[in-house]
C-alpha cells in the first residue's frame, strides 16, 4: 500500500474511535438554522454526515482519476507497443535493405574482377603473342646471322684451302 492510503486508513480510524468515545455527544439534539428555518438534528452526527460525504467525494473523485489514469497508461502502451512494433519492421527493413545493396555491391564487385581477369587474361595473351612474335623474329635474325657468318667462313675457308692446295702443289714439284 502507498503511504497516503495508510494515512487515509489511519486517519479513518482516528475519526472512527474518536465518534464511538464521544457518541452521547455527537447524538445530543441541538436546535441548527438554515436561515430561512430551523431544524432540530444531532450536530456532531450532521457534521460526521458531512464528513463521510465528503470522504466519499474525495474517493470517487481518486477512483475516477485513478482509472482515467489507468486507461490513459493502457492506451499509451498500446501505442508504444505499435510504435515499437513499426520502428522493429522499419529497422529490419533497414537491414535488409542493406543485405540487399551489401549483395548488389558483392555482385558488381565480381563483375568487375570478371571483367578485369577477361582483361588481364587479353593483354597477357596478347603479350605472350607479341613476345612469341620477338622471340621468332630474334630466333631468325640470329639463324640469319649465322647463315651469313656461316657463308663467310666458307668464303674465308675457301680461298685459304686453294691457298693450302696450291701451296701443296708448290711444295710437291719443288
Amino acid at each position: 500500500m502507498r503511504l497516503r492510503t495508510v494515512l487515509l486508513v489511519i486517519a479513518i480510524l482516528l475519526i472512527a474511535g474518536f465518534v464511538a468515545l464521544n457518541i452521547e455527544e455527537f447524538t445530543r439534539v441541538s436546535v441548527l438554522s438554515l436561515g430561512f428555518t430551523t431544524i432540530q438534528i444531532s450536530l456532531g452526527l450532521l457534521m460526521l454526515g458531512l464528513l463521510l460525504a465528503t470522504l466519499l467525494i474525495f474517493m470517487a473523485n481518486t477512483l475516477y482519476i485513478q482509472s482515467k489514469n489507468v486507461l490513459e497508461a493502457r492506451t499509451h502502451t498500446r501505442e508504444l507497443n505499435a510504435q515499437r512494433e513499426l520502428a522493429d519492421k522499419a529497422e529490419a527493413s533497414r537491414f535488409t535493405e542493406l543485405r540487399t545493396y551489401l549483395e548488389a555491391q558483392v555482385v558488381a564487385e565480381q563483375q568487375r574482377e570478371t571483367a578485369l581477369g577477361t582483361v588481364l587474361a587479353d593483354r597477357f595473351a596478347q603479350q605472350q603473342k607479341i613476345l612469341l612474335a620477338r622471340m621468332d623474329q630474334t630466333d631468325n635474325t640470329l639463324a640469319a646471322y649465322m647463315g651469313e657468318l656461316e657463308q663467310r667462313l666458307l668464303k674465308a675457308a675457301t680461298p685459304t684451302a686453294r691457298q693450302l692446295s696450291s701451296h701443296e702443289g708448290n711444295a710437291t714439284f719443288r
